[in-house]
């Protein structure tokens, strides 16, 4: 079969299913492929690490911050400020999310600042 033989093959078949149906297909096809392509991009972006943002996932494996609950102060991955043990705010941080230091030093260090409603920071 040479590929004018399949080419005509292919018009012929296109010639028989209605327009509509292949319309449809056609949308179907696309937003499937760009939601496939939004989601890897997603994928890659939420793996990489602003550092302008102060986020502490570059720091969750150093000696500075842990996930144990044995730090002075408390911070969130996504937060930008640390509080007190005590503090309300500290409360208000979902357990996953907790990053411990051992000093307000080593959270600052870490690009957080302190909270301004805990009292004692």
């Amino acid at each position: 079969m040479t590929l004018a033989e399949t080419r005509g093959k292919c018009k012929n078949y296109l010639k028989s299913v209605p327009r509509d149906v292949i319309i449809i297909g056609v949308l179907i096809f696309a937003s499937t492929l760009s939601f496939g392509l939004g989601y890897l991009a997603g994928l890659d972006a939420s793996s990489s690490v602003d550092p302008g943002q102060g986020s502490a996932a570059v720091f969750e494996d150093s000696p500075i911050a842990t996930t144990s609950s044995t730090g002075q102060v408390i911070a969130s991955k996504s937060g930008t400020k640390y509080y007190l043990p005590t503090c309300a705010g500290a409360s208000r941080i979902s357990d996953a999310n907790k990053i411990y230091f051992n000093s307000a030093e080593l959270a600052r260090a870490a690009g957080y600042s302190p909270a301004a409603n805990c009292d004692g920071i």
